[in-house]
């Protein structure tokens, strides 16, 4: 695990004249391409996970308004002290294990409590290098096992969609494909614009109105209750999932483009950001992966000492976006069953590839890596707790097991 911030060199002054200018209008369109891509692509996964916890329209909008108002705010401290180009963002992860999961015995409230000790955890990995440590001793096989179960159901959506909604569906996933084929980058962006568009049609062609009291943010504050089901079966695979594949390759990505992430402020930021917005709907925050590659990289301009622009710019981004949060959600909210669940599915294809490669690739862990895929794909429950808790149990049963020497004679 990461064990210190960042002592990357900082910015010089910035250059006057055109050339200043110049270098730097790249980190900021950088940034805002981030923003873009990191909300568009994944906020109906974000959605789908909230509704499927017990949160309802209101309570959804204001989960993804307070996720996006925490991260940018974070964004920008971080990467105006750290001068790297480190970048935020809702657990996409652990809003499909949130999905598939669906709810536990307490409802939305109990959710809302699991959310706040995620939060906790995920801070405590900052403060105590000791759990970061046990974190770490989690075969990676498995825990990528466990989430490529979690997403299995997610990732059949658009396809069971196709035999409910083809007009509306089939749209979708053929934009998505040729996105795929020409500017993969923003294939899911695309993909909901057309399903977004579908929507408006239908709704056009049907007379059926929006309220415009719904398209306005608003935070919504959820009284926290905290269950013991709801610890283990929501926060422990939460906070697994959302280290395992979000925080862990966050830090991988920077360090490819030569960065040294600054972690402990970082897993502060992002811990006690989730704690605070957890009343408000805010699943869990963490270090963007995907996306972090995208401020990091020779698109934000050939001067990496000034690629912290493109961070800090997204964080700017994203607090625009979060303004536009409860109209999305009003307008999704609209869509015919089976229509958000389609581009949320197309949204985790490419994850649920990473993962289930990642899970196979270690040969001697293979066996409890497909029990830990296929218990978690099961959808098993009990004693109210979900299956990625007992995924992640049986797979280290089986793989104790499978490794247990045989006795000497």
């Amino acid at each position: 695990m990461p064990k210190s911030p960042s002592t990357a060199p900082r910015t010089s002054p910035a250059t006057s004249g055109p050339a200043g200018r110049a270098s730097l209008s790249q980190p900021i369109v950088a940034g805002i391409v981030t923003a873009l891509v990191g909300f568009t692509s994944s906020f109906a996964v974000v959605l789908a996970g909230l509704r499927a916890v017990g949160a309802d329209g209101a309570q959804a909008a204001s989960g993804l308004l307070a996720l996006t108002l925490v991260f940018g705010l974070a964004v920008l401290w971080l990467a105006w002290r750290s001068r790297v180009p480190v970048t935020l963002a809702w657990s996409t992860p652990g809003a499909a294990l949130l999905a598939a999961g669906g709810m536990v015995d307490g409802g939305w409230p109990a959710a809302v409590g699991a959310f706040i000790l995620t939060g906790v955890l995920i801070a405590l990995t900052g403060l105590v290098p000791a759990l970061g440590r046990l974190l770490a001793r989690i075969p990676a096989a498995l825990a990528q096992a466990m989430l490529a179960g979690v997403l299995l159901p997610l990732c059949l959506a658009p396809f069971q969609a196709v035999g409910t909604s083809p007009a509306l569906v089939l749209p979708v996933i053929l934009c998505w494909l040729v996105m795929m084929r020409f500017a993969p980058r923003w294939s899911v962006p695309a993909a909901l614009l057309v399903a977004l568009a579908g929507i408006t049609i239908q709704l056009a062609t049907t007379g059926t109105a929006l309220s415009t009291d719904t398209v306005l943010p608003a935070l919504v504050w959820t009284t926290p209750s905290f269950t013991l089901q709801a610890a283990v079966g929501i926060a422990l695979p939460l906070f697994i999932v959302t280290m395992a594949s979000q925080n862990i390759p966050g830090v991988a990505v920077l360090k490819s483009f030569g960065y040294e992430t600054p972690w402990r402020p970082a897993m502060l930021f992002t811990g006690f950001g989730t704690a605070i917005g957890a009343p408000f709907g805010a699943h869990a925050i963490n270090l963007a992966a995907l996306s972090a590659a995208l401020a990091a990289g020779e698109e934000a301009g050939p001067d990496r000492n000034r690629r912290w622009v493109a961070g800090f710019t997204s964080g700017f981004a994203y607090l625009v976006l979060a303004a536009f949060s409860a109209a999305l959600v009003t307008l999704v909210s609209a869509a015919p069953a089976g229509l958000l669940e389609a581009v949320a599915g197309l949204a985790l294809l490419a994850t649920l590839a990473a993962a289930v490669s990642a899970a196979l690739q270690d040969v001697s862990d293979r066996i409890p890596a497909v029990v830990t895929f296929l218990v978690a794909a099961s959808g098993l429950s009990v004693a109210g707790i979900g299956a990625a808790f007992w995924a992640l149990a049986a797979g280290l049963v089986v793989r104790a097991v499978l490794r247990r020497r045989p006795a000497e004679n």
